[in-house]
């Protein structure tokens, strides 16, 4: 009997311990994408201001990631560029989100009509080449930073929005649901007090797991020239200038961007699936 007792509390202790690991690694995570936009915010444009007696430097104590051929230091380029892109994720992903939560419930809740005309919608978008329709998008917007904003919003939330379709047609077959209509609430009453609560993890690890495709696309889009325009330190403005320069030795301008990139779009997949482990019911008890 007490060693059943003692083999509960260590269990107990080794599932508060894991949750508790889950909850400094989302934390740290955080304050790592925070400190690398808030650096990029306010560190002053003079530092990236043209100097040709330092142009072309390869990577030093000084210059970790070197400089370009106008003298420019590559880390506050870098880090420049990842608060701009971690700024366009949050706002398409965000809008995104939005969208796909709204078009969701709608499809579960609404007619048998607009629940086919939705599906429909999302076949069509989901069907049509991804890049070329973020470029199509994009350019049809003006280009800059509000047609790539526009773009990422508006082809991101398909995936999403089926997801919670399929996830309110599961709640209103629920008992609970039928009791409640007995009871003579309207539709718009049951959605806002029992199907919308539901939604709040699917919605926030969605816009979490959004993150990632929003930012590589943005690079992706402006890497294209469809994006941000040359002015801005954009990571793809940085990648694609650098593509100049690869055959001549210069390995770190694109070495040193890319890598950042991928570790922040890492960071942000590894934020959205351990937020999932705390907030999701499906899998919080593990």
């Amino acid at each position: 009997m007490n060693n059943s007792v003692a083999e509960r509390t260590k269990v107990k202790k080794m599932r508060i311990n894991r949750r508790t690991r889950t909850i400094i690694t989302i934390i740290v995570i955080f304050l790592f994408i925070l400190g690398v936009y808030l650096a990029g915010t306010f560190m002053s444009n003079d530092l990236i201001q043209a100097d040709f007696s330092q142009k072309g430097l390869k990577p030093s104590l000084k210059h970790p990631f070197g400089t370009d051929l106008l003298g420019r230091d590559m880390l506050v380029r870098t880090v420049k560029g990842l608060s701009i892109s971690i700024v366009v994720g949050t706002v398409a992903s965000t809008v995104s989100a939005v969208i796909a939560l709204f078009v969701g419930v709608a499809a579960a809740s609404g007619s048998t009509l607009l629940d086919h005309f939705i599906n429909w919608l999302i076949d069509l978008v989901m069907g049509i080449p991804h890049t070329v329709l973020l470029i199509l998008i994009s350019f049809a917007c003006g280009k800059g930073l509000k047609g790539v904003l526009i773009g990422v919003a508006v082809t991101h939330w398909t995936g999403l929005a089926r997801l919670i379709r399929s996830e309110v047609l599961q709640i209103r077959s629920q008992q609970y649901i039928e009791v409640s209509r007995r009871l003579g609430h309207s539709s718009r009453w049951i959605t806002i007090n029992h199907i919308l609560p539901h939604m709040v993890p699917q919605f926030i690890i969605g816009l979490i797991l959004m993150f990632p495709h929003a930012i590589m696309h943005e690079s992706s889009l402006t890497f294209l020239g469809f994006g941000l325009s040359p002015e801005q330190p954009a990571i793809g403005i940085i990648l694609s200038e650098s593509m100049k320069y690869i055959s001549t030795g210069m390995w770190w301008l694109a070495f040193f961007p890319g890598l950042m990139l991928v570790i922040i779009v890492l960071l942000f997949d590894r934020l959205g699936e351990n937020l999932k482990k705390i907030v999701d019911p499906y899998s919080a008890h593990e």
